[in-house]
């Protein structure tokens, strides 16, 4: 079986990871993935350039046959392509193997969300986080930057949260968020969408959009989230994303609140960034690494980053992360606005209750929201990979 891994670091992780299940249930010897080079982001970067290809093969050569590339006398064969359903279940996957009837190569186009979230048996579950957690090592390279970051973030400050801070062009422009910026730049985000043919979404309503809680947080609302939660001005903050929307301006009101913000910048030189310039993926693994080791991990808007750090985290023992409450936020922010509520500890006591229920402590995974029939209902069930909870954690520290 061949892989077109396509998307974003994260999508591509958790997409390989459901083609080593697919595999193991079909049968199947999977070639290593090849990843997607004409996506957003544009990263030339091959499976080896960011994984340990030898540890992905070895850790997982009990569970699936793993090959390095198509065998010579199977290159010029025909070969199935095939765009698997989404959130598929075993039984669809075993009514696939007809296809080894007629091909002896299937090719996968797409490999993220191909398998349902669950329903699916204990040892392909437990497979799918043996893939993504273990497996899936990034490569020497990065992984000893990585390390070297986070100890050099310790020894600033010892403790330090892990902030995905997706105030970035091409979220603000995907989601339509233009709240808080200018004409120019809402017109800028506008055309963007409008000229990023796999955008679906091109009339968006702004305010709809915020009032939804489907907008990341401003740098200014994490700054009074922040103070609200009772972290102090001298707190450390490590700045996970990539270019902020708006650069330094934007970050002057958090940087108000919180003076001690760390950038990738900050504590890597600028010789140990060189072999990372132009590769997205590589530099989002350094960002991986930084958020997965952090005291606290709290991300703006749940992205694929977000949601693969929240369950890795609950992986490791259900470490502190924070995920905001956008919709309930919004309502507050524009309280503040209005000059209807201030900053002090009516804000705190709102912002912490809020918030209680929402610190990565122990819980079963969401199932599909209520109303939505048909296959659309597994679109809206929360990831396994958001909370791998209770297949793959056999013990949890409450936190």
């Amino acid at each position: 079986m061949t892989v077109k891994s396509n998307g974003g670091l994260n999508q591509m992780r958790t997409g390989i990871s459901d083609m080593v299940a697919v595999a193991r249930i079909m049968n199947a010897t999977l070639v290593i993935p090849q990843l997607d080079r004409r996506s957003f982001w544009k990263d030339s970067s091959t499976f080896a350039d960011i994984f340990d290809e030898l540890h992905f093969m070895t850790t997982l050569q009990g569970d699936v046959r793993i090959v390095k590339e198509l065998p010579k006398q199977l290159e010029s064969v025909p070969r199935a392509r095939k765009h698997f359903t989404s959130w598929s279940s075993m039984g669809y996957y075993q009514e696939m193997t007809h296809l080894w009837e007629e091909y002896q190569v299937i090719h996968v186009a797409k490999s993220d969300s191909r398998l349902a979230n669950n329903d699916l048996p204990i040892d392909i579950q437990r497979l799918r986080c043996r893939a993504l957690y273990h497996a899936l090592r990034f490569s020497p390279q990065i992984e000893n930057l990585g390390k070297k970051l986070v100890e050099r973030l310790r020894s600033r400050g010892r403790r330090y949260i892990a902030l995905h801070l997706r105030y970035e062009k091409d979220m603000l422009s995907f989601t339509g968020c233009t709240y808080g910026l200018t004409d120019a730049e809402s017109e800028e985000l506008r055309i963007m969408r409008e000229n990023t043919n796999h955008w679906k979404m091109k009339k968006i309503n702004a305010t709809e959009q915020r009032i939804g809680g489907f907008c990341p947080l401003t740098p200014k609302e994490i700054g009074i989230f922040l103070r609200a939660l009772g972290y102090l001005p001298s707190t450390l903050i490590y700045i996970a994303a990539g270019e902020i929307y708006g650069g330094d301006a934007r970050l002057l009101e958090l940087k108000s609140r919180f003076p001690n913000l760390i950038f990738k910048e900050t504590i890597a030189t600028q010789e140990e960034l060189k072999a990372f310039a132009h590769h997205s993926s590589q530099t989002a693994a350094l960002d991986y690494i930084i958020s997965i080791e952090s005291d606290v991990f709290i991300p703006s808007h749940s992205g694929n980053m977000a949601r693969a750090v929240e369950g890795h985290r609950r992986f490791l023992g259900h470490r502190k992360t924070i995920t905001p409450d956008r919709k309930g936020l919004v309502d507050i922010f524009d309280k503040l606005e209005a000059g209807q509520l201030k900053e002090g500890s009516s804000l705190s006591y709102l912002v912490t209750q809020m918030h209680k229920k929402r610190q990565g402590a122990p819980r079963k995974r969401g199932g599909s929201l209520p109303g939505v029939r048909g296959r659309a209902r597994f679109r809206t069930e929360e990831s396994f990979y958001e909370n791998p909870y209770p297949e793959c954690i056999c013990s949890s520290k409450k936190h």
